[in-house]
Order: C-alpha cells, then structure tokens, then sequence
C-alpha cells in the first residue's frame, strides 16, 4: 500500500458508512446488492458452488421478507462484518478478464513472414 495513513483514517469511515447502509441488519452480504441484470453478473452466478448459490437465494428472501415485515433481524442473525466477504466481485472481475482477452485476441491479425 502506497499510503497507510490514509488507509488508517478511511477505515473508520468505511465502516461507519457500512453499518450504516443497513443491509447487514438484514442478513446480506455486500454481494448481495450487486444488481443482476448485467451479462457478466448472471454469469458469475452460474459459476457459482450450489451451496454459495443457496445462501444467497435464501439470504435475499429473508431480506425481503424482513422488509415487508419492517423489522430487523435478530442481532445474533445479522452478518458480522467478519463473515461479510466477497464471494461473487472475483468471479465478476475473473469473467470481465476473459472476455478482455477474448477481444484482444480476436483483434489480432496474424502476420505473413515473408521470405
């Protein structure tokens, strides 16, 4: 990291700011909020293990039913920051990477050696 004092004064802020975003008093994770109506996303669900597939289904129907019910969860149901990882931003970034490469390559024009 080029400037760790920076880092050391935004951390709070980005903390503050995700507690504040309330969709950890609901269960969800940060990944959770990426919108699916994006090529790449849908396919970065598909890659996705059944089991991490599952959870995030039943983490957005209990959200939403937490919403229509205008109520929280349980502190003891809320995801921690500790368990709020990324699990679907890499295979989004590792997707977006093969399609780069895939139009980098159908780009490049094959040259003729000449004699």
């Amino acid at each position: 990291m080029k400037r760790p004092w920076l880092k050391r004064r935004m951390m709070p802020i980005a903390e503050w700011y995700q507690n504040a975003a309330g969709y950890r008093k609901l269960g969800l994770k940060a990944d959770d909020l990426i919108p699916e109506e994006n090529e790449t996303v849908l396919l970065a669900l598909k890659r996705l293990p059944p089991k991490e597939a599952y959870d995030r289904v039943y983490r957005l129907r209990r959200a939403v039913q937490c919403s229509l019910a205008h109520q929280l969860l349980p502190p003891d149901q809320q995801t921690k920051p500790e368990e709020d990882d990324l699990y679907l931003s890499p295979l989004i970034k590792e997707i977006e990477a093969e399609k780069k490469e895939r139009e980098d390559l159908e780009v490049m024009v094959p040259k003729k050696k000449t004699a």
